[in-house]
Order: structure tokens, then sequence, then C-alpha cells
């Protein structure tokens, strides 16, 4: 049985579906996906038989390739979105937080945490609001 999701970018103009099952779901700590999220950590689920299928905006999805690295971005040159893809053809990537349909697994592993942020520590004792803050 083949498992697929639909995913898409924040303005709408990128829409995907991921066919084949996740192997692991990893949360990045190192310098690069900082960078990449502006955030603590990038959240991506790595699948070795899935296959990326672009149903809309596939002439607006870029992918920057850093220099003298394995590391790589795929995005939306529209709203700047990351988007999933196909890592020297073996492996694809795909960021949580794009996905549409609900994903059932968990987080593997917290990866690269020598470089984690100096303020991301204990962060389940910071104050918790449903919505904005007022």
């Amino acid at each position: 049985m083949v498992t697929s999701f639909n995913g898409s970018c924040l303005c709408g103009r990128v829409t995907f579906r991921v066919s084949g099952a996740f192997d692991s779901f990893f949360l990045c700590h190192c310098s690069r996906c900082q960078k990449d999220t502006g955030s603590a950590h990038a959240a991506n689920l790595f699948s070795s038989n899935a296959k990326i299928a672009w149903l809309t905006g596939k002439d607006s999805v870029k992918i920057f390739q850093l220099p003298d690295s394995r590391h790589q971005k795929c995005f939306c040159i529209n709203c700047g979105s990351a988007l999933p893809f196909a890592h020297n053809e073996d492996v694809v990537v795909v960021p949580a937080g794009t996905l549409d349909d609900r994903v059932d697994i968990r987080p593997t592993a917290h990866i690269c945490v020598s470089d984690r942020a100096s303020w991301d520590a204990d962060l389940d004792t910071v104050e918790s609001i449903d919505g904005l803050p007022g």
C-alpha cells in the first residue's frame, strides 16, 4: 500500500504530493538549518523510497545548494516557504510543516545538538498562549 501526503507553500502557488513511507523524522539544530528556518531547528521527514509530484507551481520551485557541502534548500520563489526535494536522488527530504495532511510519525531524534542555539533550552518552561499575545 502506497502512502501519500499532500502539501503546499504558504502562498499556495506550489502544491505537491509525496508518495511513499517516511523512514525518519529529524529535528536538526545545525547552524545551517537555523539559517534556513530562522528558528531553533528544521523539522524534516526523510524517505528512501518516496517520490515527489508537483501538482501546481513547479516553475516557482527553486533549489539552493550551499557550495562545497551537502546542504540544500528547496523553496517557493514567491513566498520563500520551504519545499521538499530529492537529495542526490536517493533520499527525499520533506519539511514537515509543508504537509497539509496529518503525519503520524513522531520525531526520531534531535540531531546536531552541539550547534543548538543558546536560547533553545528548557522551552517547555516558557509561557504558552493559545493564539497571538494580547
